[in-house]
């Protein structure tokens, strides 16, 4: 019997349906200390974000040579060392398709809760403030939006801001995209001087770093707003609180974190920021079809 590891949980349809095929399923977290030694006893993992799948927990799995798949039960695989895991026999796949609706509509919500300050205006009405006159926003239609990355979740944005009636653009590493026609192709400088909002849809390259650094934050409008619903490394925390502080930027929507949980209290806690904890795929709609697209990735690998 194949013995799958899921280790940050799965949706229960999913399980079921997998446990009907034949192969055991076990829903446990394991620490990375011990992670490796646990995955002798796997022929599959499947993770999250919290599990991370690096170098020495690979070698710990490849000395018992019973691992042959890590699923990646989302859109980035940047916890994961792939290409060290392929190097020794083991694939790595992700369920891209699933969570790019939900995304997207937690990027569209970020933008809304800055525009008409609906995450401010939360707190101070439960401290018994009427600030009624403090909170003048400002409407998303006709305004311009900038997408780094032009990939699914990308597109699904661009679907829901253009019915917002917002303008939008886009910039990514490899060029003009045909799914994005109707959108006018910048490069990633033109995009952060043309936006009202820039919001990115790219995987954390720890080679590269940031994309947005202070750099890439003078470029911007005086007073726009940046989301990031994709890795938290993407953007420099640092950098982004001084320009919150500074007022060059109005607003942020954060749902990602160089560290997770993150400790940047001075950043989440920021009267102009609107946050959440990672929570981008966390819906019910997501996680089943995550769940199907696991199940499929895993009945197709073994051929059940």
């Amino acid at each position: 019997m194949f013995r799958i590891l899921a280790a940050d949980g799965l949706a229960k349809g999913a399980v079921e349906k997998l446990k009907e095929k034949g192969f055991e399923i076990v829903e446990q977290h394991y620490e990375p200390e011990v992670l490796g030694k646990e995955l002798a006893n796997f022929d599959v993992i499947v993770v999250r974000s919290a599990t991370k799948v690096r170098k020495p927990i690979i070698d710990e799995a490849v000395k018992a040579g019973r691992l042959k798949l890590i699923i990646r039960a989302g859109v980035g695989v940047d916890n994961i060392d792939v290409e060290y895991a392929k190097q020794k026999g083991i694939k790595v796949m992700n369920t891209p398709k699933a969570s790019s609706a939900s995304v997207a509509e937690l990027t569209i919500a970020h933008m809304f809760a800055l525009a008409r300050y609906v995450n401010i205006s939360n707190v101070t009405m439960r401290e018994a403030k009427w600030e009624k006159k403090k909170y003048k926003g400002i409407e998303l239609s006709g305004k311009v939006l900038g997408l780094i990355g032009s990939g699914r979740i990308a597109k699904e944005v661009e679907k829901r801001a253009r019915a917002l009636g917002m303008d939008v653009i886009y910039t990514n590493r490899s060029g003009k995209k045909d799914n994005f026609c109707e959108c006018e192709y910048c490069c990633l400088e033109d995009v952060l001087k043309k936006s009202d909002f820039v919001s990115l849809h790219i995987p954390y390259d720890k080679e590269k770093g940031a994309v947005i650094s202070k750099k890439e934050i003078d470029m911007m409008k005086d007073g726009a707003f940046l989301i990031n619903c994709a890795r938290g490394g993407v953007v420099n925390e640092h950098d982004l609180l001084d320009a919150l502080n500074s007022g060059k930027l109005a607003g942020a929507g954060i749902d990602v974190y160089e560290e997770e949980p993150t400790k940047n209290t001075d950043l989440v806690s920021h009267p102009n920021v609107s946050v959440t904890p990672h929570i981008g795929a966390s819906t019910k709609e997501a996680q089943k079809r995550i769940g199907e697209e696991v199940y499929n990735i895993v009945v197709d690998f073994f051929n059940k």
